[in-house]
This record gives C-alpha cells, structure tokens and sequence, in this order.
C-alpha cells in the first residue's frame, strides 16, 4: 500500500520466543484459545548462531520503494537511508524472499532497480555499511518484485495521455522481468472503494480488468487488493479465470463469507495476512477460521505492522528495540523505527496467527513458505519433492 494512498538485525536485537500472550489490551476475539507454551528468552548477535531449524519466512509483499527506507517521511529526511540494515535484519529474523510491491510503471522499474541492486550487494548504502561484499554478490536471489497499477493510483493510465500504451508498457516489462526471474507477480492491482477520492470505481474497474492481460501475457499469478470492493471484484476476477494462474488477495481485512468466496472461486486463490489483517476482533476470529494451506504471510512494510492496540499484540513474541525517527541513534544501532513496519515484522504476523489457531508456530511457518512457492516460486516448489 502506497504512502499517498494508505490505511530495518543489525548488531543486537533482543527476541523473546514464545507464543502464549503476554497482557494482552483487549480481550481476545471469541472462540478461540491461544495453545500454552514454554516462554523461552534468546539474545541474538550478528554473529550468533540461529537455532538448527529456524523458522523460514517468505514476506509476500512490501513496499521497499517507499521513502521512509531512504529516511524521508512526510518531505522531510529524518535519517540515513537504511535499507540494506532493513534487510539484514529481516535475513538473520529467517526471511528467504521478499516481493517487492510496485503500484505504478515507474514504481516497477524502480522495484527492479532496487531488487538487483540489493541482491548483487552493490547498493550505495550496502557499500556504506560494508554490505558490498563477494559473498552477497554470489548469494540466491531473495529479492522479487511485481509489475502492476494498485486501484487507487488507476489515475496514471490516463493521466499518461494513453491509457492503452501505458498498459502495454507494463505488459512488456512483466513479459522481460520475468524472463529474467525478478518479477513474480501482477499487481498491486484490484479494487478499493474505500478510497475513491483517488480513483472512481468506474476507472477501478475498467483498468482492474485490463490488467489481467498482463497475467495472460506472462502466465503470472497476481497480487490482488480488495477493499470494501468483494462483489465487484469477485466478478471481474470470474470473468477472467481464462487464463488466471491464481493469486493473493492481500492484506485481507473483509469478512469471513468474503474470505470463503474467494477460497471457493479457485484452489490457487490465497489469502494474504499481515498486521492490517489482524487489528480487531473480528479479524482475528476470520484468521482463526481460514485453512492453513490458504494463508501467506506478509507486512506491506513500512505499513501494517502490528500495534499495541491491536488484540493480538499481546501474542507477538519476536522484537527489536524501536525509537522515534528523530531519536534513533543511528540506522545500524540495532533500533528500528518506531511504527514502522518492516519485513522482519512477518515474524510477529505468524506469532499472531499461531495463537489465535492454538498451533505450533514452528509448523506454520513452514506451512505458509511452502504456501508463497506454489504461488509465486512453482519451480522451486516443484524441487522439494
């Protein structure tokens, strides 16, 4: 979800690892009861050794192009750019891959741009904090992006003077991405009625449907928004299963009759759950509900993360010390910033479901892995067997 639009371990970082709920701020949604377990505290270092089977995470989809990872928030630079600590911290946490959200054409050149300069290890601010170095640059991929317009930016087709050319850009960037591995998926793309002030439904709908010629074009899943938008989307979406190669619908925040629609359209129709997705009661009690082999997990850093407002903050058992932008010591500190949201963040996202299912949040991890390689990395997928 974009700035304009919307709703980094460096050397220390304390992580408590458990998920029964601490206080909790409000009582829990009804029907559930969090599964007890043994509260455990680990210290971890840059150069500490992680369990023998760590938990492994896909974070399906954050905006790393946002400004706030470069230090700028609302026009004004508060800090360094610190994206490469960002994604350390999110690799030593146990993420594997994180698919980067693009909204516009610009935004998914630059997408690209960032994921190939980080995954190669040659960034400015990788070489600034010693980043740049051979091991990196041989390293696996672990940066991916999409190619798409999110709904409430469908403004961009015509204010590009041709709507149709503007949508044939993104058909050839897709089609060349992915020849090259990096892009993964179509989107940000769908509906969202929930903010029409940026883009009427009719436009929404007009270029939501377009954009699955980029889908037919490259054989993509996609990455799918909806907001306040389940009737109209649900049709759009039906009258363009030919050729559809399934999708997720991300940062899930409808009903669950909404959620077992789409679980019901096609078996390669997933959910996405991030902190957005687990702020109320209600939320919490759709999560409960979804099958496990449905789910992936994300952040939509730097937004959604989970706050101390929401019911199930008091599940959340992996964090990091946080500070104010204007406060924060330094970008490698070990400090994130405080209410923003960032890939390592996926970890707390699990925390969370594992309590409100009463499941072992080691088993869902993987679960949930396995779950974003079918989708997104089916050739990977394939290889396990």
């Amino acid at each position: 979800m974009h700035a304009s639009v919307a709703c980094r371990l460096a050397p220390r970082v304390a992580v408590a690892l458990f998920s029964a709920p601490r206080s909790s701020p409000t009582s829990p949604p009804p029907g559930f009861a969090p599964r007890a377990t043994t509260t455990t505290t680990t210290t971890m270092s840059a150069s500490s050794q992680h369990p023998s089977r760590p938990r492994r995470y896909i974070d399906v989809g954050a905006n790393l192009t946002d400004g706030m990872f470069r230090g700028e928030y609302h026009g004004k630079t508060y800090h360094e750019p610190d994206l490469d600590v960002v994604l350390r911290r999110a690799w030593d946490v146990g993420v594997e891959k994180v698919m980067v959200t693009a909204g516009t054409l610009p935004e998914a050149r630059e997408a690209i741009d960032l994921a190939d300069r980080f995954d190669r290890g040659d960034s400015p601010e990788g070489a600034h904090h010693g980043d740049g170095d051979p091991e990196r640059r041989s390293s696996p991929r672990r940066l991916f992006t999409t190619v798409g317009v999110h709904p409430t930016r469908c403004g961009e087709f015509e204010a590009s003077g041709d709507g149709d050319a503007y949508l044939q850009s993104l058909v050839a960037l897709a089609v060349e991405g992915a020849k090259a591995g990096r892009v993964v998926a179509v989107g940000e793309c769908g509906l969202d009625y929930d903010r029409l002030q940026f883009c009427d439904a009719d436009s929404q709908r007009r270029w939501f449907e377009a954009q699955f010629e980029i889908t037919r074009a490259t054989g993509l899943p996609m990455f799918l928004h909806m907001r306040a938008a389940a009737e109209d989307f649900t049709a759009i979406v039906r009258r363009n299963l030919d050729g559809f190669k399934g999708g997720c619908v991300h940062s899930f925040t409808g009903t669950w009759e909404e959620a077992d629609a789409l679980l019901k359209m096609r078996d390669d129709v997933y959910i996405g759950l991030n902190g957005c997705s687990l702020r109320t009661e209600e939320s919490l009690a759709v999560a409960k509900r979804l099958p496990n082999d449905r789910i992936v997990i994300e952040t939509d850093a730097p937004w959604c993360g989970i706050k101390a407002s929401h019911p199930g903050h008091g599940f959340v058992g992996t964090t990091w010390p946080a500070k104010d932008k204007k406060k924060r010591a330094a970008v490698d500190s070990g400090e994130t910033v405080k209410d923003r949201s960032e890939p390592c963040h996926v970890a707390q996202v699990l925390e969370v479901i594992a309590a409100v299912k009463g499941e072992d949040a080691d088993e869902l991890a993987e679960i949930y892995r396995r779950n974003a390689l079918r989708l997104f990395f089916p050739e990977e997928y394939a290889a396990l067997g």
